[in-house]
């Protein structure tokens, strides 16, 4: 009877490789001076509890609940208007930022020629500019530029996420079968038509959960900027915390909850309907 080898051949490649991750792990925890043991103090703790405490009961008092009402749809308002301006960019540099739509790769099996690549490289670079840097520095910026409010709030938005939006559109394009957009391209269709009717209906699904999650991330970050100033649930988040409200952070932190909630049944029932 042959004895087999129980031993797992791949085990130490896999040891050196956890090993090697712990050793580039550990100068980023120091460089970033991550101290668990700082929470575990007495003076913390109590600090803590006594702020997490007087999150019970959320404020309800009607003058209030007006005020977050009002906040909340300024944040709505916010994502909602920064991420238009964002499509308004994203689905043209989307389109010209894509290889699924080049008349040579539909005619050469798929080897697209210098023109197109011309083309899509500044696309492709302008896209990368406006994701790289991240929508609280372009919301300074805006708040210097415009003042306090949700203008500065939208412009960040747009910028950011535009970036973000046409570079994941072109690959979702890309990635989807593109023989039939192909086929109309030869037969003489526009490019415009056989993006309509060759890739559209079979990319739809995912462009509209994909746009529908950087809404909700849209939500967060209007959140997030309110803190500098661009209006919103952020910024009366940041007054209320300055003023140790709890109750009142609280309920807004549940409105946010509840916003985001939202987005997530909207993002499942679309998908649901386009699939």
């Amino acid at each position: 009877m042959l004895k087999t080898d129980a031993r797992d051949p791949a085990a130490l490649p896999r040891l050196l490789l956890t090993l090697l991750c712990l050793a580039l792990l550990w100068p980023g925890l120091q460089l970033s001076e991550l101290d668990p043991g700082v929470l575990l103090q007495a003076e913390n703790r109590q600090q803590m509890a006594s702020f997490v405490g007087a999150f019970w009961p959320p404020a309800h008092d009607r003058e209030f609940l007006a005020l977050l009402f009002e906040a909340t749809l300024q944040t709505l308002a916010v994502a909602t208007a920064g991420m238009t301006l964002a499509l308004l960019l994203a689905i043209p540099a989307s389109l010209l930022g894509s290889r699924a739509l080049s008349l040579r790769a539909a005619s050469r099996a798929g080897r697209p020629g210098p023109w197109s690549r011309l083309v899509r490289m500044p696309v492709r670079g302008l896209l990368v500019f406006l994701r790289s840097v991240p929508e609280i520095v372009w919301a300074l910026l805006f708040v210097r530029a415009v003042g306090l409010g949700p203008t500065a709030g939208v412009l960040a938005i747009a910028i950011t996420y535009s970036g973000m939006l046409g570079k994941v559109y072109a690959e979702i394009f890309e990635s989807v079968d593109q023989r039939p957009a192909h086929a109309l391209m030869q037969a003489g269709s526009g490019r415009l038509s056989a993006f309509c009717y060759g890739i559209l209906p079979v990319a739809a699904a995912e462009v509209v959960s994909y746009t529908v999650y950087r809404w909700e991330c849209a939500v967060r970050a209007s959140v997030v900027m309110g803190f500098v100033g661009a209006g919103g649930l952020g910024q009366q988040i940041d007054l209320s915390m300055r003023m140790f409200a709890g109750a009142e952070v609280a309920s807004m932190l549940l409105a946010f909850l509840v916003l985001v909630t939202l987005a997530d049944v909207l993002s499942r029932v679309l998908r649901g309907r386009l699939t």
